[in-house]
Formats: C-alpha cells, structure tokens, sequence
C-alpha cells in the first residue's frame, strides 16, 4: 500500500516537472488602470525615481528597504537599488522614458532569485484622464516555469501590481 501511493506521488511530481518543462521560455504580466489626471501629471510619478518609490506597493510592504539612488534623478540612465529581507537585493534603472507617454525600465533581482525583466509603463489619454498600463516581461528559466506552475505567476506579482496602480492613482489624483 505504502509503495503503491509513493508511486503515484512520484508520479505527480514528475508530471508537474514535466508540465513546466513544456511552459513558454518568456512570460509577460500585465495590469492597468484609469487614472483621472492628465498623463503630464503622472508621468513624473513613474520617471523620477524618488517619486516612483513614493507608490511603490513593495517599498510600501518593506519601508526599511535600504535604497541608493545614482545617476541623474529622472530619465533614461536613472537608477536605485535595493536591498531588504523582505524584497530581497535588486536594481531597477530607466532604460527609455518618452515624456507623458512611457517609461521602461530594466529590473534586475540578484536575491532570493537572480532574474532579469524589463518593466514597462504606458500612458494614454482616454475620456479626460490617463490609461496606466505597467507590465513586466522576461525570459522564463526552468526554476521561473516551476513556479508559475505551482503558484503562478499572475496570482503572485498580478496583486502587487493592482496595489501600486491604485497607489499612483491615489497619487496623481491628489496632485491635481
């Protein structure tokens, strides 16, 4: 009896093994929100960093993150980085930045797992406010698959991403 469900246990484990195996070798998230503020207001939200981490739902989860700031304060080559025991050790610099209308950023994790993604903020006028898209792509190694397989990786970093949305709502809504 104890053979025969250890067998079907292993079994399952190489099923889901095997299941994230065969997962895309990139993965893409995204989320967005209206935002009734003119796209010139939320843009220095997201472009200067020190602004950016005002809303930021992980430094708002990690306060104590310690964080270096270089380069200049807003615009491509701008750049922090943090280290925390709760978010982990990473970089996260601006790669591109076209004024009221996108940002993107390259994101560097180095712990508790080393990944490299691109982020992206879109900005579009619509119905007298601001549609913020803020999506977040990468190559997917095995380890990544994994994990999208058993906890997924839209239920892990999907809320995340709400709660900063809805904190730069707050944000630029405020700023009026």
């Amino acid at each position: 009896m104890f053979k025969t469900i250890a067998l079907i246990l292993l079994a399952l484990i190489a099923c889901v093994l095997i299941y994230a195996a065969t997962k895309p070798d990139s993965f893409k998230l995204e989320r967005s929100a209206l935002i009734q503020a003119s796209p010139d207001k939320v843009y220095p939200l997201i472009a200067d960093l020190k602004a950016f981490n005002t809303w930021n739902p992980w430094l708002r989860k990690e306060p104590t993150a310690a964080l270096t700031y270089t380069g200049p304060a807003s615009g491509p080559g701008a750049r922090y980085a943090w280290v925390g025991k709760e978010t982990g050790e990473g970089s996260m610099e601006i790669a591109e930045s076209v004024p009221a209308s996108r940002v993107a950023f390259k994101l560097d994790f180095t712990k508790p797992m080393e990944a490299h993604n691109l982020a992206l903020f879109t900005l579009a006028p619509e119905g007298g406010g601001t549609r913020v898209t803020w999506s977040m792509s990468g190559p997917a190694p095995y380890m990544t698959k994994l994990m999208d397989t058993i906890v997924g990786m839209d239920r892990m970093v999907g809320p995340d991403f709400e709660a900063g949305l809805a904190n730069l709502k707050a944000a630029a809504e405020s700023a009026k």
